[in-house]
């Protein structure tokens, strides 16, 4: 479904990726593991159009996604969760979802995109109608995966789901992604919890100063000792 060649983003004389490439399949939850600064948010972010890169190519269902303008790319189908969560403060939870249903793509399924979302995440069901600035940082972030289930993507790009949590929250936001996986959407998610990410996705790629340094299955990265080492705190997870 998502294919990166040999991508290169640069920020004045900073390069932040470094000829990156990452192949995604339909229906796959892909994890792009890392430190901070390591690169992640520039990859996710020059998929979903916010970063513009030097050189590479993005194709999405055999769509050269460089050629698109931004706004196009929710109508085919690519929503983007940005770190910072990027929700209107001053809306309600059920404004926020509404302006989620904004593409032409969702408008026709938009009570059972909602009716799907308030089941993915009850508090925003009893919450519907709170100003989402006024809710826990946990509650803002599931007002912004729902937001983007709103605009009845294929193709899911989540940054940083869990930056700034609480490690309660955290496992509500993971049990949800997990769910999400489920039901076939097609899921690339940035992270620095690699504990909970490796739990819940199908493979991985390891990013280090820009660069991929190493990929596979999420079961078999859960294992490796050096990937143990590196960012799972030298203690291997249990197979589940």
């Amino acid at each position: 479904m998502l294919e990166v060649g040999n991508l290169t983003v640069r920020y004045g004389k900073h390069v932040a990726l470094d000829e990156v490439s990452i192949t995604v399949g339909a229906g796959e939850m892909v994890a792009i593991l890392g430190a901070n600064g390591a690169g992640k948010s520039s990859l996710l972010g020059s998929i979903g159009g916010r970063v513009r890169p030097e050189g590479g190519s993005i194709r999405y269902s055999e769509l050269d996604l460089l050629s698109l303008p931004q706004h196009e790319l929710v109508e085919r189908g690519i929503a983007l969760v940005p770190e910072g969560r990027g929700i209107f403060p001053g809306l309600s939870v059920s404004d926020n979802l509404a302006l989620g249903a904004f593409p032409a793509r969702a408008r026709a399924g938009v009570v059972s995109n909602r009716d799907e979302v308030l089941a993915l995440f009850p508090k925003l069901a009893e919450r519907r109608n709170q100003i989402a600035g006024t809710m826990s940082g946990g509650e803002q972030q599931m007002v912004a995966i729902g937001r983007a289930l709103m605009s009845a993507p294929e193709l899911l790009l989540l940054d940083e789901p869990s930056l700034g949590l609480a490690p309660i929250v955290v496992q509500e936001v993971f049990a949800a992604l997990a769910r999400i996986r489920t039901t076939g959407l097609t899921v690339v998610i940035v992270e620095q919890n690699a504990r909970a990410t490796l739990a819940i996705a199908d493979r991985a790629y390891l990013i280090q100063a820009g660069r991929i340094t190493g990929s596979g299955p999420a079961g078999t990265l859960r294992t490796d000792p050096a990937v143990v080492r590196a960012f799972l705190g030298g203690a291997a997870m249990e197979q589940t």
